[in-house]
């Protein structure tokens, strides 16, 4: 994991908004319309490019692809796994039922309503082993261009595949996570190789529990966590814990989160996971608070956190003091060196997601930059 001497250093959860021809162009493959592959992989090419300017102009150190080719950061697992035939998927997030009226608006967003969630009907393997190789090549360019601290990539874990693909083919909860992770590891080490720190998207480590797991007890859902990391470790076993990074969320939708599980529950499994970093949402209104956690439990040898310091679903900018005073919170309790500033989540996470203006999105980042600065002259004087 890339860190810093003498600064804070900045970053974010993965996905960035779409340029609208792109999305046009995703929104009809998903859709079944004929579009030219040739000129999708060049319209994606040319937009890593962009966003990757766009980052390090705004003050990003830690700089990624905006996961331009994936129509989300979860299902795009669908077109380079086999295995996904079977109908879509229901969700019900335990949250939102209980205000049906929102739950109609989160629903009928763009990019979520067209979300392709075919359940798992036969054998899971490898499809497409070009695809992860493609945006590495894609994001090497692209940061070739730029000035950087680093550039990592992002990767779907076995246990959010398993939230959002229905498993209708193996015969246990356990079977079908070794097989996602079996799968997933060509992916994962391909990111590796290319040189890139590897990211695993874990929202299923904070989200499951109130959509996947949402009829257990905290402990029953503890368990399952736990599983879940162990299917995480077991893909991962051939890269160093410091080249990994991975990002637990509670879902990136402007809803009540009244039902998200506290980071204090799941806190040690999340440590228990080889990767060195931890991205995390530290923002919101609802885990904004969960700073006091590091109070109490200590960091890990070798562990980095990288906290939310901007939200997700917000138009507003921040202000850059309060960047700092988030940064500052963290930094005090568990050492300067292990603090990276990050985003809540991301700002594309589904093709057509527009919760924040694309051009606000990178005037948050801004803002960031310059909270970082302010706060590394508050600790590296």
């Amino acid at each position: 994991m890339q860190r810093s001497a003498d600064r804070f250093l900045t970053t974010h959860t993965g996905s960035l908004p779409r340029p609208d021809d792109l999305i046009r162009m995703m929104y009809a493959k998903e859709e079944g319309v004929p579009v030219d592959p040739q000129t999708l992989a060049a319209r994606v090419r040319q937009a890593v490019a962009e966003l990757v300017k766009k980052q390090a102009d705004a003050g990003i150190d830690l700089i990624n692809d905006g996961e331009m080719s994936k129509p989300s950061y979860a299902t795009y697992i669908k077109d380079r796994l086999n295995g996904f035939g079977g109908t879509g998927n229901t969700f019900v997030y335990q949250d939102l039922s209980e205000f049906p009226k929102l739950e109609k608006r989160v629903f009928g967003d763009p990019g979520r309503s067209r979300r392709k969630t075919p359940a798992c009907n036969a054998p899971i393997s490898v499809r497409d082993a070009q695809a992860p190789k493609i945006d590495a090549d894609n994001l090497k360019t692209a940061l070739s261009q730029v000035k950087s601290a680093g550039g990592f990539m992002s990767a779907a874990s076995p246990g959010v595949v398993s939230l959002f693909f229905r498993n209708e083919h193996y015969p246990s909860q356990e079977a079908y996570l070794a097989a996602i992770a079996e799968a997933m590891r060509h992916e994962y080490e391909t990111v590796a190789k290319a040189g890139f720190v590897l990211q695993i998207d874990c929202p299923d480590l904070g989200m499951g529990r109130h959509i996947q797991y949402a009829d257990l007890s905290v402990p029953e859902f503890r368990k399952r966590a736990q599983l879940h990391v162990e299917a995480l470790n077991h893909a991962l076993a051939n890269i160093p814990p410091e080249q990994l990074r991975m990002h637990v969320c509670w879902g990136n939708y402007e809803g009540p989160h009244h039902r998200d599980v506290p980071l204090a529950d799941i806190i040690d499994i999340v440590f228990m996971a080889r990767p060195n970093a931890i991205s995390f949402e530290a923002a919101n209104p609802r885990h904004a608070h969960e700073w006091k956690l590091f109070e109490t439990v200590k960091l890990p040898d070798g562990k980095v956190l990288i906290p939310g310091v901007l939200e997700s679903k917000s138009n507003f900018i921040e202000h850059p003091e309060l960047v700092a005073q988030r940064i500052a919170r963290y930094a005090k309790l568990v050492g300067r060196e292990n603090v990276i500033a990050g985003s809540d989540c991301g700002y594309g996470t589904w093709v057509g997601q527009a919760a924040v203006d694309p051009d606000v999105v990178f005037a948050k980042f801004s803002a960031m930059a310059e909270g970082a600065r302010i706060a590394s002259r508050e600790f590296w004087k």
